[in-house]
């Protein structure tokens, strides 16, 4: 019993003394883990060098400030969180108190040497966390913070409605895929959820996706681990809509239109060759948003251009069934003398006639014998004389004829290239932006999905 006693006190006092020796301050912390100690900046924090160092990053993106078609680059504001595991640091926190994190000066510890490989921003933009945390276990986090402009290879083939997919590859400078190993902690579901949270701007932007693939990548015989985040973002199409798409489409209709404008009013070329050089503007806008770097040209370029093509041959022919007007009209004016000429002498004719039986009846009333007596080769001469003009008269009217024949052959031959033109051009019309929709909404609806 006083064996048992004793015992048990010789465990109070060993309890006590425990926890008077117990320190529940940072810096005992410290010293134990020894973090003064220089080598910690300079190796890899692993007892055996053949383990390799697992880095997570986790990528959220909180801002979509710009991407320029020209330069082929996006700029997005990103934070960077990063985790790896310090086989040199640990501690049980119940030795100190329960202290379960150490937030030490970055500069006292190994870092990974991670780099962007799209990246083409300032080293400005940058912004280190200058404090690191430290955990129990030996898991220490790292946080950056960046505006970063990166590389990206557009594709505007269906621009507006266009999908960007965008790269940002982390790599090690220095470091093997056997000494550094890179990896993620969340998943892309995740990540695009807290980005979509935490968005503070997107501009013409809208944040679709995050997909995340991690490998290694091996050239000249050296492997390098390599993570990436793929981000896809969908272009907002409604102001290109309003300002490129709808304007071309009503020159289009507007071009339609024209059809039903009289030739007589001589406005209807005026009027389409407007509806050209407006199309031509909106050519010229347009070059100044797209590269020149495409191999394929756009379908809002091909769209333009089609419809300026189209519009372009209209003008054309409008330009011809004017000339085979006025050339109708030159045809009228040039015989209209002749109808005039033609009247007067069948006038002169029917007058001279008149009075030459007047004068005839009178010669024979008074004197009846000289009926007997005609001057025969006198009456002969007037005969021919008028055979002559009616022979004159009935040329000049088939001249008239022919002519007459000729106004109505161009004035028929201008509707009927104007109504045959209009038929074909109204179908071209109506095929070519059925062809339009098929390939620019269905395939941008297809890419969405």
């Amino acid at each position: 019993m006083s064996a048992g006693r004793i015992l048990a006190f010789f465990a109070l006092i060993a309890g006590i003394s425990s926890t008077q020796t117990s320190d529940c301050s940072y810096s005992g912390l410290v010293n134990y883990l020894n973090l003064t100690n220089g080598l910690l900046t300079m190796i890899r924090p692993v007892r055996n060098w053949t383990d390799p160092t697992s880095v997570q990053l986790d990528v959220v993106i909180y801002g979509i400030l710009d991407l320029d078609e020209k330069a082929q680059s996006l700029t997005t504001h990103i934070w960077t969180q990063m985790y790896w595991q310090s086989e040199f640091l640990t501690w049980n926190s119940s030795d100190f108190c329960g202290i379960n994190m150490l937030v030490i000066p970055r500069s006292i510890l190994w870092t990974p040497d991670l780099t962007i490989q799209e990246d083409t921003s300032d080293t400005g933009t940058v912004q280190d966390s200058p404090l690191i945390t430290l955990f129990p276990e030996g898991l220490v986090s790292a946080n950056r913070h960046q505006r970063l402009t990166s590389t990206c290879q557009l594709n505007l083939y269906l621009f507006p409605f266009d999908t960007q997919h965008c790269n940002i590859t982390f790599l090690s400078f220095n470091y093997f895929a056997d000494g550094v190993k890179l990896g993620c902690n969340q998943s892309g579901t995740s990540l695009t959820s807290l980005s979509e949270q935490l968005m503070a701007t997107q501009g013409e932007w809208q944040l679709v996706n995050i997909s995340i693939f991690s490998y290694s990548f091996t050239k000249q015989g050296v492997s390098r681990s390599r993570l990436t985040y793929m981000v896809s973002i969908r272009r907002r199409p409604l102001l290109y809509v309003a300002i490129f798409v709808v304007p071309l489409f009503y020159l289009l209709i507007l071009d339609l239109a024209t059809f039903f404008i009289s030739e007589a009013c001589g406005e209807k070329l005026g009027f389409k060759v407007t509806i050209l050089l407006s199309i031509s503007v909106l050519l010229l806008i347009l070059k100044d948003m797209l590269p020149s770097t495409e191999d394929t040209l756009p379908v809002i370029v091909t769209f333009c251009t089609v419809i300026f093509g189209l519009v372009g041959i209209s003008v054309l022919e409008a330009m011809l069934v004017s000339f085979l007007l006025d050339l109708d009209s030159y045809c009228v004016c040039k015989e209209a003398p002749c109808s005039v000429d033609v009247h007067d002498v069948g006038t002169s004719l029917e007058s001279s006639h008149h009075n030459e039986t007047v004068a005839n009846e009178e010669q024979g009333r008074v004197n009846l014998e000289s009926h007997f007596s005609l001057d025969l080769p006198c009456d002969l001469s007037v005969l021919r004389q008028i055979l002559e003009e009616v022979k004159a008269a009935r040329q000049e009217a088939e001249g008239q004829g022919k002519a007459r024949r000729n106004h109505v052959c161009y004035r028929r031959l201008a509707r009927i290239i104007d109504n045959v033109f209009f038929t074909f051009y109204f179908l071209g019309v109506v095929t070519f932006l059925l062809c339009m929709y098929i390939i620019w909404i269905q395939c941008s609806m297809h890419s969405m999905h």
